[in-house]
């Protein structure tokens, strides 16, 4: 008689856990912010691995899972850690892998495990929990579909100016993470590329300073610029093209607005800045520049 074959939802729990990679969703701020299931899983697998021994040290502590042996698997050694973890479960062990906070993966190390393990046939299974991006995208007062992450981008501005050109058109809301040391010039190269879009600035989400700021590229700026220093992770939710209303500009007043920008800047850049404002070719405008100059 053939036997009935086990619906998905019926496979084993945690307390049978099969021999596997299960990747474990952890608190972005608040310690209460995980499943039933993934304290589970922590507490039962064979082995851990993580992104920080002493970050999920706490995280076991807080929820009083004691005795675990912790092993870090982060960017410069996840290759070599994914043939271990294979190793592991070829020998029948059931692995548990938590980043440092939300969602292994996104923005944060477990790709190298999941492609090695995925080629060499063996199981992978997801812990859904908490998300950075998501919950900036919840709270940030702008369309939530459709939305592209991007995450962290380059953290030199002529690679991050490059890496804006090519998401400038884009019509869907864009969300990207930011550390708070490099957030004033992404503000910045942002105004410069998209124009001077809206924008939902979240800072330390789930945490006690728990903090939204929504507006304009230049007035969230300005907010910052009038702080004595600025913490915490940052994510940032910005409005796409296609939802942003056009500022009609009449040709007078960007001659006017070109030539103020000439008094601090090269023509290239004052020309390069009201490209990103007006969506006019920076060419087009450099060489108005050039014009008006000569006139006066």
């Amino acid at each position: 008689m053939a036997k009935k074959r086990r619906k998905s939802q019926d496979k084993p729990g945690p307390d049978g856990m099969q021999p596997g990679l299960y990747l474990v969703a952890t608190p972005i701020g608040h310690a209460q912010d995980i499943t039933l299931r993934a304290l589970q899983v922590l507490r039962d697998a064979d082995v851990l691995f993580c992104e920080d021994t002493r970050r999920l040290q706490k995280l076991l502590t807080i929820h009083g899972i004691k005795g675990k042996k912790l092993l870090a698997a982060h960017a410069h050694n996840e290759q070599v850690s994914a043939a271990l973890i294979g190793e592991k479960i070829r020998e029948g062990k059931s692995v548990a892998y938590a980043s440092d906070a939300g969602l292994p993966l996104i923005s944060d190390p477990g790709a190298a495990m999941v492609t090695y393990l995925a080629k060499e046939g063996l199981a992978v299974t997801s812990l859904p929990g908490a998300n950075a991006a998501l919950t900036a995208l919840q709270l940030s007062g702008l369309p939530a579909l459709p939305f592209t992450f991007v995450g962290f981008l380059p953290p030199k501005s002529s690679a991050r100016k490059r890496a804006l050109q090519s998401l400038k058109k884009l019509d869907s809301t864009v969300v990207f993470y930011e550390a708070p040391h490099r957030i004033l010039e992404t503000l910045e190269d942002l105004r410069e590329v998209f124009g001077n879009r809206e924008a939902a600035l979240c800072r330390e989400l789930t945490k006690m300073h728990e903090e939204v700021l929504r507006g304009k590229f230049e007035a969230l700026s300005q907010i910052l610029r009038n702080r004595a220093s600025i913490k915490g992770e940052i994510v940032l939710v910005v409005n796409g093209a296609g939802l942003e209303e056009e500022e009609a500009i009449d040709q007078n007043e960007i001659d006017r607005l070109l030539l103020e920008a000439r008094k601090t800047l090269s023509a290239k850049d004052a020309a390069a800045i009201m490209s990103g404002r007006t969506g006019l070719p920076k060419r087009e405008l450099y060489q108005r520049l050039l014009h008006l100059h000569d006139e006066s």
